[in-house]
């Protein structure tokens, strides 16, 4: 798996931690804004590498979440990055509708495409990629289809929000469904007791979780990622760290706005 392709599951993370921890339905989730910088640390070297901004609304009868992220000045003369998930949710149950990943990454331009589908507990997904090869797009559609709960790299933030961390045993854990532009995976969340981190100085009481990403066939597609989650009301996601080739990539809470 390639740097970028972590960060971004870093990120995405930050969204599906909220998720586990707030308890809150689909009618009592409010519209927010959430920001993280993403740090990379390799020995002595701590730099903030990219940012991610990731942002739900109310429309009618449909919830729509934004994720964006960059990289930094500095990492794009290495790697640049400006990637952007969009994915529109049934108001009611959170269920994705639609999903789309738009990725512009090292001066190559991505286009992936979700449409999903589901009766009683089996959801099929239409998944459309589009390329552009020397100025030529290309498209790709395969359909995809699973078992039990299955959802995206955003919308997997608001269909498990009802899940309560607090009520699980250290070591229990929850395996779900994931679709990617191309294939499906699986997601296994352990929760692994209280600890307490500091993040900018300040130390935090939070619920620690570990995240296993699988393919069909039980093989791992990324090394585990550690999350820690403030243990207060606001149930933040303060600190997110995943193993890279060289040194690690670290997402940090610094703020919501409305």
């Amino acid at each position: 798996m390639s740097q970028i392709s972590m960060i971004r599951k870093v990120i995405c993370i930050v969204t599906l931690v909220v998720a586990m921890i707030s308890g809150l339905s689909a009618e009592e989730l409010p519209d927010e804004v959430l920001r993280y910088k993403v740090m990379y640390k390799w020995g002595l070297i701590n730099s903030q590498a990219g940012n991610a901004t990731v942002t739900l609304t109310t429309e009618n009868d449909m919830r729509k979440a934004v994720l964006v992220a960059s990289s930094e000045p500095w990492a794009d003369k290495i790697y640049k990055v400006r990637d952007t998930l969009l994915c529109s949710m049934e108001r009611n149950t959170m269920v994705p509708v639609r999903y789309e990943k738009r990725a512009h990454e090292n001066g190559k331009y991505g286009h992936d495409v979700i449409d999903y589908s589901h009766e009683n507990d089996v959801f099929t997904g239409v998944c459309t990629r589009y390329k552009n090869k020397k100025g030529k797009i290309t498209t790709d559609t395969i359909t995809l289809q699973s078992e039990g709960v299955t959802v995206d790299m955003l919308s997997v933030y608001y269909y498990l929000r009802s899940l309560d961390f607090s009520s699980m045993k250290s070591g229990q854990s929850v395996t779900i469904n994931i679709f990617s532009g191309k294939r499906k995976e699986l997601l296994r969340l352990k929760y692994l007791g209280d600890e307490t981190v500091k993040v900018d100085k300040t130390p935090y009481l939070c619920y620690r979780v570990s995240f296993t990403f699988t393919s069909d066939g039980n093989k791992k597609t990324s090394d585990d990622m550690d999350a820690w989650i403030s243990i207060d009301d606001r149930r933040i996601p303060v600190k997110l760290e995943g193993k890279l080739a060289v040194g690690k990539i670290r997402c940090l809470y610094i703020g919501d706005e409305l």
